[in-house]
């Protein structure tokens, strides 16, 4: 058996594994970096929430001690009263952030499916569906033609 190369440089197993799959090799499949991009907002959305919902709490706690030592366990009612309505709002505002939490996940689904459809059209058809406005000229054949109205 001949143990002389072809002439055709040997590839590493990394340039394969990154030939395709790695949007940032990839010329013909870019990735926008709007889809890279974290949701930032949403994060400190729910995590001002969160903190609301801690002050509530902290509140409550703060107004128990101080209606148990001023009027003792007269203030019980007025306490129980208060205490359920600081509690249900806490609970809104925990569950607001976890709501904002949950948006960030559906976002980051939503942009994956995008780059998944994105990279099955590619496969599929070999083209990006990215088209170029309609005043721009194309390539064919290796000559620029001027595109005229549709």
């Amino acid at each position: 058996m001949d143990t002389t190369s072809t002439g055709s440089p040997t590839t590493t197993a990394d340039d394969h594994r990154h030939a395709l799959s790695n949007p940032k090799r990839d010329p013909a499949m870019p990735v926008r970096l709007a889809d890279l991009e974290p949701y930032v907002g949403l994060g400190y959305l729910s995590k001002l929430f969160k903190l609301m919902a801690i002050i509530l709490l902290l509140l409550l706690v703060s107004e128990i001690i101080t209606g148990l030592v001023t009027q003792g366990t007269t203030s019980i009612p007025t306490l129980l009263g208060e205490m359920s309505r600081l509690v249900v709002l806490a609970g809104l505002l925990w569950g607001s952030g976890d709501l904002a939490l949950l948006l960030i996940d559906m976002g980051h689904d939503v942009r994956a499916t995008r780059i998944l459809l994105g990279r099955q059209a590619l496969h599929q058809t070999g083209s990006t569906g990215l088209t170029p406005p309609s005043g721009t000229p194309r390539v064919e054949g290796g000559s620029f033609v001027e595109r005229g109205p549709r």
